[in-house]
């Protein structure tokens, strides 16, 4: 029996903003470098980047049905991860559900299969990030779980995890983290502007990150070449 769970918790929306500001690469290297999901769900147009708390939903090999029920349970500051029980690539989602989701607050869709109605989606400005793009429609005959945890893109995502996403890829934040990531996210962005303004005064990466012993150390020597 498919179950659709109501009242869930989800992550502060200060949080979760920050970590937008932050980006997929940063917040992903800031938790250990963990959490991304799969290099090929990719955004459907760019440049794009949103935050927001997971809400998830299973789907049937081309079955949508979920998909309208989780409209139901959404709240502003959503994104919708969908992910099917089983590999399929046929569009579950296009104009008219995203018309839906925009009106509840939906901020965008992760989806490990496939979108269509593409022009419509990048022209109302609805972020997607998916495995592919296909005209295949679906049909509504059997419902899965709704905000559970699932699996989508390699990655297990819980209802109210953060999902930061932009054009490098998609990471997920788990929610009882968001915190503590957002601070060392935060302390590296930091890391990051003094770094970039001595590069860009001309230093050497290598001197910068102190790689020179470590080259010697893994066998690198430099040798003049003869002359001309």
């Amino acid at each position: 029996m498919a179950r659709a769970v109501r009242n869930t918790a989800r992550t502060d929306m200060s949080i979760v903003d920050e970590l937008a500001l932050r980006g997929v690469a940063t917040v992903h290297e800031a938790q250990g470098r963990t959490g991304l999901l799969d290099v090929n769900l990719r955004p459907i147009y760019r440049p794009v980047r949103i935050a927001g708390n997971a809400l998830t939903c299973e789907v049937e090999p081309g079955d949508n049905w979920s998909i309208h029920v989780a409209a139901e349970l959404a709240e502003p500051g959503d994104i919708l991860v969908v992910s099917p029980t089983a590999p399929c690539s046929d569009g579950y989602f296009g104009e008219l559900l995203a018309t839906s989701f925009h009106a509840r607050g939906v901020r965008g869709l992760i989806i490990d299969a496939g979108v269509r109605d593409v022009a419509e989606l990048t022209a109302m400005g609805f972020p997607v990030w998916s495995r592919t793009i296909s005209a295949r429609g679906t049909v509504k005959e059997v419902p899965r779980d709704v905000q559970v945890p699932i699996l989508c893109g390699g990655m297990s995502v819980r209802p109210g995890d953060v999902i930061v996403a932009d054009d490098d890829g998609v990471v997920v934040v788990k929610r009882e983290d968001a915190a503590s990531v957002l601070v060392a996210a935060t302390e590296r962005e930091a890391g990051e502007v003094a770094k970039r303004g001595r590069l860009a005064s001309g230093e050497l990466s290598l001197d910068l990150f102190e790689m020179r012993a470590h080259l010697a150390a893994r066998g690198l020597r430099y040798v003049d070449g003869p002359e001309a």
